[in-house]
């Protein structure tokens, strides 16, 4: 049997280009997916390869219809080539084509492009890591920062965290007022080496958070002293 299979994007291109290509040739059955090459999860072609038995022959248009990238049309050459033992044609480079000797030579010649695709692959991944890591110092060199931002410390952190210990106010107004959460609090007051312990001369009681840190128990820490009089 021999099957053909056409893939094109469904935004910028259509299939006649490639139709054209496979007229005469005798097809049995044509595969056609719209979509873009993103992953491979194109139902076309897993249904074309469920049909590939040994000694069919699957014709394309160029050889990247096998795949996005270098490394997967290797895997999918030597999947259908080795595997399922069938053959293979690429329109556009007739050099590709295993169904024109089917001894020693059309073996080496198969294999030859094997070595030729892994090449390929190999530079390409060593390419990509290279523009990636040169584009990360370029931008390093222009100021870039990489990582989530993180939020500044209000200039009024040190006195309404200090108020906070000392039961002036509640851990809910201090998180309000500052626009954080409790855990951000504890986090800038132990870069800045404020005290965590309660100022009023006893020690609050600890509860465990949903989030498995400890913070100050609500009873013991967040109530302001009935001496404080103000919030």
């Amino acid at each position: 049997m021999t099957y053909a299979y056409i893939r094109v994007s469904t935004r910028d291109q259509n299939e006649d280009r490639q139709l054209a290509a496979l007229t005469h040739l005798g097809i049995s059955e044509l595969f056609l997916d719209k979509q873009s090459g993103k992953d491979f999860n194109r139902p076309a072609y897993r249904k074309m390869m469920k049909k590939l038995r040994p000694d069919d022959l699957l014709i394309i248009k160029i050889i990247d219809r096998l795949g996005r990238n270098y490394e997967e049309i290797l895997e999918q050459w030597r999947h259908i080539t080795k595997a399922i033992q069938a053959d293979i044609r690429v329109l556009d480079m007739p050099l590709l084509d295993t169904s024109n000797h089917r001894d020693l030579t059309g073996t080496l010649i198969a294999d030859i492009v094997l070595q030729l695709l892994s090449y390929v692959a190999q530079s390409e991944r060593e390419n990509i890591r290279q523009r990636q890591a040169e584009g990360i110092a370029a931008a390093k060199a222009r100021g870039v920062k990489f990582g989530a931002e993180r939020k500044p410390v209000p200039e009024d952190f040190d006195e309404w965290f200090l108020r906070w210990r000392r039961r002036e106010i509640t851990g809910k107004a201090l998180c309000e007022h500052l626009g954080i959460h409790i855990s951000t609090a504890y986090r800038w007051a132990g870069e800045r080496g404020l005290p965590f312990q309660s100022m009023t001369g006893k020690k609050p009681r600890r509860h465990t958070r949903t989030d498995g840190e400890s913070a100050p128990s609500s009873q013991a820490a967040l109530t302001p002293s009935p001496l404080s009089g103000h919030g």
